[in-house]
């Protein structure tokens, strides 16, 4: 395609998703968005200049979609677990009309923060619908749930079934992919961790990571108030065997190395079980959703300590049951407020090319390189009352 054909994009400030441009940065772009060229400011041609920060499209690395007509439905900070109790109370409360509502207007909301990907979880195949409306990447991770070991098996079946009505689905816009992965430590057998393991020897996983103190109390000494879970449940535990270490470092040898692993929250990882992580898997991502982390336990992780042993940090939302809003850049304001030390051209990076790279979605967005089709986005400012407007 011709040069004069091509766009060219200048702006007070250009991060590409690695680290800022130096001033007087060019991002030449096609007709259809893709990335044509970065060049210094001699290139000939017109230049549209935008006033802001110029950066590609945030990757949301975990959202749940599928409970966007829970918004306002849960109170803040009640604590992990009593929010779960509350979560299956509150989901069958709304028509599907008001669910297919709720979670077309989430999409479209992302969209407009200036987000050209997501990791979306799944239990049903409620989330069907949104996945064609060749907007954004979707990875769909169907959840597998089971803490039973005898239903086991079932639990597995039911998952594959939902995530063949995803494979079936074809975009000619948008890169649509899917995997079965586990919910969490505490809602998933020993049994079923190695079935899912075995369904898909390479597949790329997520797990809700040691997002409340009881995770690991559990594990450890069978104590704290996963119990309470398991009894409103109707779960009896007496089969499961506390390993007497950490949750993270009880359950993750179940998966092959073989695996991409996202771990997602990590609200109380200590040092250790990072490097422990670190050491079994070749690809591993930490992803943070601060907002959640605040909505429910009212607490953050430890990000400085995170960002020094960690090889690669991305950014999710959670839901709207547990956030207010579904904005990675606003996740990325929050981390700025509690933790100042943090420099925007990581934090940046955290929000566009970690989380493509989780994803597995580098190869086609997450930065500003040739081939590529990032989505230009424009920042005014960076800080909470920043508007967020998509260029391209």
């Amino acid at each position: 395609m011709g040069l004069q054909e091509n766009r060219l994009f200048t702006a007070d400030q250009i991060h590409d998703g690695k680290g800022w441009l130096p001033a007087g940065s060019v991002i030449e772009v096609t007709p259809a968005g893709i990335i044509a060229g970065v060049h210094d400011e001699d290139i000939p041609g017109h230049k549209e200049h935008l006033p802001g920060i110029l950066v590609p499209g945030f990757v949301n690395t975990h959202c749940h979609l599928e409970l966007s007509h829970l918004k306002g439905a849960v109170p803040e900070h009640t604590g992990l677990i009593p929010f779960l109790q509350t979560i299956p109370a509150q989901r069958n409360n709304f028509s599907e009309a008001q669910k297919k509502a709720a979670r077309h207007a989430a999409y479209n909301e992302l969209v407009d923060n200036g987000v050209i990907a997501v990791g979306d979880i799944a239990n049903s195949k409620e989330t069907l619908d949104i996945r064609l409306l060749d907007q954004l990447h979707l990875h769909t991770f169907v959840e597998c749930i089971g803490f039973t070991e005898q239903f086991a098996r079932a639990r597995l079946d039911y998952s594959l079934d939902v995530l063949a009505a995803f494979a079936g689905q074809e975009s000619s816009e948008q890169v649509l992919r899917q995997s079965v992965i586990p919910h969490a430590p505490y809602s998933v057998s020993a049994t079923l961790f190695r079935l899912i393991n075995e369904a898909a020897p390479g597949s790329l996983l997520s797990i809700h990571n040691q997002e409340s103190l009881a995770e690991d109390e559990f594990y450890k000494a069978k104590t704290g108030n996963v119990l309470d879970l398991l009894a409103g449940l109707g779960i009896d535990p007496a089969f499961f065997e506390p390993s007497g270490k950490s949750s993270l470092q009880s359950y993750l040898t179940a998966f092959s190395p073989s695996h991409a692993m996202i771990l997602v929250h990590n609200t109380y990882t200590p040092a250790e079980d990072i490097l422990f992580a670190e050491g079994l898997f070749p690809s591993l991502s930490w992803c943070l959703c601060p907002n959640a982390n605040r909505y429910i336990e009212n607490t953050l992780p430890d990000v400085p300590m995170l960002k020094k042993r960690a090889t690669n940090i991305c950014i999710g939302t959670d839901s709207l049951a547990s956030n207010h809003r579904l904005s990675v850049f606003h996740e990325l304001c929050t981390l700025k407020q509690y933790f100042p030390e943090l420099e925007w051209e990581e934090l940046l990076r955290w929000g566009t090319l970690n989380g493509a790279r989780a994803l597995q979605l580098d190869t086609i967005t997450g930065s500003f390189e040739p081939g590529k089709k990032p989505g230009l986005v424009l920042l005014s400012g960076l800080d909470e009352s920043a508007t967020i407007r998509r260029i391209v």
